[in-house]
């Protein structure tokens, strides 16, 4: 049977030839495959490892510990979406974190404080450091990477001398109960505020003005300013915005060990890093976001969980967390060339 057109009128095929079809096929096959490739990725090495040591990375008790034991890991690379939209850098996240946690402990295990009230505190020092780290970059036009590297090494300073360099302890059942031994699904809770951060996250960069406004900024602050954009209002609540998410990774850091450690956090940075840049490879490629940022995060941890059951030495993992962070910023790099290609 075949199909005629009438008279002057334009065939489908005319407007969209064949091989123009063919091509945009493709692109939206590699489009879609370049979003799930590292859940595909992750998938593969679940696979490999549950090959390899199947009678102990396979059950369930192995997978409630990946996903409730870094959860806060997962918190403090979500801390670091909001400057990184914005085109800035926020290296203070660890100490901040370190900070709250050993406000929280000294105030309640120490002086008494009710929880809530040593909580608030801890908040109240994170809105604080992010306002000095925006008055730096943003007013003072100091590099973000130097400005958050130096606040961040004070900052540890402090609570080097506030603890004495020593671990605090005896902090109150009822966040350790809040955050670690309650569970859901035989996951601790700690796992699933971290999701409800990363659903928060994501509504606003994808579903409101300001995400937009943070996306835009990133992008191009001259031309986002002569759109009447204030950016430096923008740029100022970024940095306020990862210095209180840190703040909670660092309170629930210490709802996971009922303790404060001075130097723990520091080890949170570099894979946080490594994890938000190499989320900002797939879901949304090119673009810092919030589940892209928490696959990563639950991949490398996957990787490293993995490697320990084998048997590999400790080094091992700052290898890994290392390659990965240079892997990542080069995929990143090239995933946002091509989007700006394409737009």
């Amino acid at each position: 049977m075949s199909v005629t057109t009438p008279e002057g009128a334009t065939s489908p095929m005319d407007i969209h030839p064949p091989d123009t079809i063919r091509d945009e096929r493709r692109r939206q096959a590699f489009k879609h495959a370049e979003r799930f490739a590292l859940v595909a990725a992750w998938l593969l090495i679940i696979v490999v490892f549950a090959i390899a040591k199947p009678d102990t990375f396979m059950t369930a008790a192995n997978f409630q510990t990946i996903f409730g034991s870094q959860s806060v890991l997962a918190i403090v690379a979500l801390a670091l979406l909001t400057p990184l939209l914005a085109g800035d850098y926020d290296l203070s996240v660890g100490s901040m974190m370190g900070l709250s946690g050993m406000l929280v402990a000294i105030l309640n295990a120490q002086h008494g404080w009710p929880l809530a009230v040593a909580v608030a505190v801890a908040l109240g020092a994170a809105l604080i450091v992010g306002l000095v780290n925006g008055f730096f970059i943003i007013y003072l036009g100091v590099d973000s990477l130097i400005a958050t590297l130096g606040s961040g090494t004070v900052i540890s300073g402090l609570i080097l001398w506030m603890s004495n360099s020593a671990t605090v302890a005896g902090v109150s059942p009822d966040l350790v109960s809040a955050v670690i031994e309650t569970k859901l699904l035989g996951v601790s809770l700690v796992f699933f505020y971290a999701l409800a951060i990363a659903i928060v996250l994501w509504y606003v960069f994808a579903y409101t003005t300001l995400g937009r406004r943070l996306l835009f900024v990133g992008r191009g602050r001259t031309v986002a300013r002569l759109s009447g954009i204030p950016v430096g209002r923008i740029r100022l609540g970024a940095l306020v915005t990862s210095a209180i998410i840190a703040a909670i990774a660092g309170i629930f850091y210490v709802g996971t060990t009922g303790a404060a450690d001075p130097t723990s956090s520091a080890s949170f940075l570099l894979p946080a890093i490594a994890a938000a840049f190499l989320g900002a490879t797939c879901i949304t490629p090119g673009v810092f976001n919030a589940w892209g940022t928490l696959v990563a995060v639950y991949f490398l941890v996957t990787g490293i969980t993995g490697l320990q059951l084998l048997g590999v030495q400790t080094f091992v993992q700052q290898l890994f967390y290392g390659g990965a962070l240079v892997l990542a910023v080069a995929l990143s790099q090239l995933a946002h060339r091509r989007g700006e290609r394409q737009a």
